[in-house]
C-alpha cells in the first residue's frame, strides 16, 4: 500500500471510532428511551448502523495490522515503472494521454486515475520504462499503450 493509502485508512479508522461509533451508541441510547423495542423503527436502524461500523472498524484494523507501505520516493527504480509509480501512457489508436498511479487493491479508483498493480494494464507496464510500448489484454481487447513518463511522487 502507499504512504497516502495508509494514511486515508487510518484517518478512516479514527474517524470511525471516535466520531462515527459515540454517534450510534447515542442514537442506540436514545431510541431505547422511547420504549418497546420490538417495534422501534429507529433503534433496529441504529443497531443495524452499529453492525456495519464495528465491521469496518475491524477490517480496517486488520489492513493495518498486516499492509507493508511502501514509500516509492525512498526507492531508486531507475526510471522502471513499480509499485507507487505514476505513468503518463500516450494511447495509440485514440491519440490521447492518460495518467495513472499503480496502487494496492484498496486505494484503487479508476475515475481518480489510480489502479491497482493486480489489474490486466498494470501488470503490462511494471518493469517497463519511458519509450517502451505496452500491449495487454482488456475487457474490451487489445490495446496498445506507449511509455511517456515515468515519476515517484
Amino acid at each position: 500500500m502507499t504512504v497516502r493509502g495508509h494514511e486515508l485508512l487510518q484517518q478512516e479508522c479514527k474517524k470511525l471510532k471516535g466520531i462515527d461509533r459515540p454517534r450510534i451508541i447515542r442514537a442506540i441510547s436514545e431510541a431505547r428511551a422511547h420504549g418497546d423495542l420490538k417495534e422501534n423503527a429507529e433503534y433496529h436502524a441504529a443497531k443495524e448502523q452499529q453492525g456495519f461500523i464495528e465491521g469496518r472498524i475491524k477490517e480496517l484494523e486488520g489492513k493495518l495490522s498486516h499492509v507493508q507501505v511502501i514509500d516509492v520516493t525512498e526507492i531508486d527504480a531507475g526510471g522502471k515503472v513499480i509499485f507507487g509509480a505514476t505513468v503518463k501512457l500516450l494511447d495509440d489508436e485514440k491519440n490521447i494521454e492518460i495518467t495513472y498511479k499503480i496502487v494496492g487493491q484498496d486505494e484503487a479508483n479508476i475515475k481518480m486515475g489510480l489502479i491497482s498493480y493486480t489489474s490486466p494494464i498494470a501488470r503490462a507496464l511494471i518493469g517497463k520504462m519511458e519509450g517502451d510500448a505496452v500491449e495487454f489484454r482488456a475487457p474490451d481487447g487489445e490495446k496498445f499503450y506507449e511509455v511517456i513518463e515515468v515519476s515517484y511522487d
